[in-house]
């Protein structure tokens, strides 16, 4: 089996993620719920993880980091809590639904939302950003990298824009955070979400991070092991964010997948991958009837090549990948819809290939051979 399906998930991981997971199984109780050993190792796994976290990211204050159960609770966290009826947003067509539905249902509230498209290369129009600005603009919300076709966003553009302009500067970083450098002091970012099943190598648990002073309204309440008696939910990070017993042996993996991102050098990695990605995209993109999506030249992007053959049913292309050469891909929308408005492919979706450093280059080549075998099988047919 060759998986090729890491900007959803990634398979492979560091032996250190595993044996962290395992260790609290067997050690782990409730953090913050007693003063028993169990329950201090358990509160001593999630401090280690935000303080882990805040080093990658150049986090002033770990308890400006907050978990959630999932990517779609932790973007709902940040945008119901820090818009409200009468602000106006900017954000962009390369959004994943995580960002477009919570959009989509504060707008019905009374939240007005502009739109970014893209150009023929599908590569964000910067300049429209002036011409959506309203005197009631809030905030921006952008991707760090479309999980389509794999382009970046030009973080620091982005962040010149908000900060001129007084906006919050919200960062959907599923795509990127570990795969690229973000340093949220330098870019002034307010709030980044950030995957613990791509480039952590986490069970399935969401950070959000969240500017020192920024007050975001909690999405949920209930049982903090804090001030029991007060009918409030607390008002202190991270505490406000984090209704509930929280998820400690995805925390510990994700606590030892983080130091191991460390030791390796994000940078490295990323050169890794980025590599890798090339090597398939120059093999498959002279193909007969191949269409490759995006800017493979532009910096920064996610490692990520999407692609049609002719006018194949892009799911029909993934079941043959998988069931006559043994390689994972995913195909369709992509919980991108706007994306795929823009590309043309609403009907078709597209077949998405993505690369962790975990692949190899024998696995790339395989699978370039196997797209350009069965380009020419489609057009025979």
């Amino acid at each position: 089996m060759i998986y090729l399906d890491n900007a959803a998930t990634t398979l492979h991981k560091p032996p250190q993620v595993e044996q962290a997971i395992l260790e609290a199984l067997h050690t782990a109780g409730n953090p913050g719920r007693g003063a028993h050993e169990p329950t201090l190792h358990a509160a001593r796994i999630v401090l280690d993880t935000r303080l882990a976290l805040a080093e990658l990211f150049h986090v002033p204050d770990p308890s400006c980091i907050f978990f959630a159960a999932n990517a779609t609770m932790a973007l709902n966290t940040v945008l119901n809590g820090v818009l409200h009826p009468g602000d106006h947003v900017i954000t962009t067509v390369c959004e994943h639904n995580s960002v477009l539905r919570p959009l989509y249902r504060l707008r019905a509230q009374g939240v007005e939302v502009s739109f970014t498209g893209v150009d023929a290369a599908a590569q964000l129009c910067y300049d429209q950003w002036e011409t959506l600005l309203h005197p009631t603009t809030r905030a921006l919300v952008v991707t760090g990298a479309s999980n389509v076709t794999g382009n970046g966003t030009d973080l620091a553009r982005a962040a010149d824009f908000a900060h001129r302009h007084g906006l919050l500067f919200i960062v959907d970083a599923a795509q990127t955070a570990g795969a690229q450098p973000i340093d949220v002091q330098q870019l002034g970012i307010d709030a980044l979400s950030l995957p613990a099943t791509r480039h952590f190598w986490g069970r399935r648990h969401r950070r959000s991070y969240v500017r020192p002073s920024l007050r975001v309204a909690p999405l949920l309440v209930g049982g903090s092991g804090v001030h029991s008696f007060d009918e409030m939910h607390p008002l202190q990070m991270p505490t406000a964010l984090e209704a509930g017993t929280l998820n400690v042996h995805g925390l510990a993996g994700l606590c030892a997948g983080v130091r191991w991102l460390l030791e390796q050098g994000v940078e490295n990695l990323a050169a890794r991958e980025a590599a890798l990605a090339r090597l398939f995209y120059e093999q498959v993109r002279t193909a007969p009837g191949v269409t490759v999506y995006g800017d493979m030249a532009m910096q920064p992007r996610a490692p990520i090549v999407a692609l049609n053959i002719a006018q194949e049913d892009s799911a029909r292309v993934a079941d043959i990948l998988w069931e006559d050469y043994g390689i994972c891909v995913r195909a369709g929308a992509h919980c991108a819809p706007l994306m795929h408005k823009a590309l043309g492919t609403v009907e078709q979706g597209v077949v998405r290939f993505s690369f962790s450093h975990f692949n190899t280059e024998q696995e790339v080549q395989q699978a370039a051979q196997a797209v350009c075998a069965l380009a020419r099988e489609i057009l025979c047919e």
